[in-house]
């Protein structure tokens, strides 16, 4: 791919009431467990030398899981998964967002769950900063990739009685960000 000749300048902070943080994985085979985030906070960062980063911090507590309780405190407290009392955040942050032809844009990253810091890359596009109906800019960016759960210590498990695994070790992620000019 080439590099697109766009090019940004301001910093942005996401917008909560238009930006989404969701994960879904496969669940007993056939069908797809899906979640959110209600409590996000991101920024697109410029950078003092030119280009951009991307921050941001989830609230583990925000999950929208909420039936079954047992479940939801499985899945938020439990040591299986985010053990939220001694990691109540996932946080994420970039290097550098690369700008590409027609509106593409990849995230190179790490990304931390648990306390435990992992490289991702993520992929997707890039709405330009348009002026809004409050005399403010803004611009949108997509993005998705697919984790392997257990990078970050997501080891539970359980097998389905003819065989196969209940939860799929890979999760989707894909984020939304609205974003508005500081």
């Amino acid at each position: 791919m080439t590099t697109s000749t766009q090019t940004l300048s301001g910093s942005f902070t996401a917008d909560p009431e238009h930006s989404s943080f969701e994960a879904e994985l496969r669940h007993m085979g056939v069908g797809t467990f899906r979640t959110a985030f209600e409590q996000v906070e991101a920024r697109l960062e410029e950078l003092p030398n030119g280009g951009h980063r991307l921050v941001g911090v989830a609230e583990v507590e925000s999950i929208t899981i909420r039936r079954p309780e047992d479940f939801r405190t499985h899945v938020v407290e439990g040591e299986d998964f985010f053990d939220a009392t001694r990691h109540p955040q996932i946080s994420f942050r970039s290097e550098a967002v690369r700008f590409l032809d027609d509106d593409r844009v990849a995230v190179d990253g790490h990304l931390t769950m648990r306390g435990i810091e992992a490289p991702i890359s993520a992929e997707g596009t890039f709405r330009a900063p348009v002026e809004d109906i409050y005399g403010g800019r803004r611009a949108a960016l997509d993005l998705a990739t697919t984790i392997d759960r257990r990078d970050w210590g997501f080891e539970f498990q359980a097998k389905l009685p003819a065989g196969g695994d209940v939860l799929s070790w890979a999760v989707r992620i894909a984020i939304h960000l609205e974003l508005v000019q500081d």
